[in-house]
């Protein structure tokens, strides 16, 4: 999968974030979703336009970015 088919960024549309290319979608929205418990099923009923291969490339991207070392570091805290 070439996440660069599915996911793209326009300095027009909001304010440059990757977005699912033909939607106002964010991959920052989704993984939001994700991250409130939303399974992939319920995000594909409620945005009818996205498709299974899109939520893909959000993976994949994301992939690619950990993988590179392109996320910020974590630092465990000490309680």
């Amino acid at each position: 999968m070439e996440w660069k088919e599915r996911i793209v960024s326009d300095k027009n549309v909001l304010l440059g974030k990757p977005i699912i290319k033909g939607t106002r979608i964010s991959v920052e929205f989704i993984l939001e979703r994700l991250a409130d418990g939303w399974s992939e099923s319920k995000i594909l009923e409620s945005y009818p336009h996205l498709k299974k291969e899109d939520l893909q490339a959000v993976f994949v991207y994301l992939n690619e970015f950990v993988k590179d070392g392109l996320m910020v570091e974590l630092r465990s805290r000490v309680s």
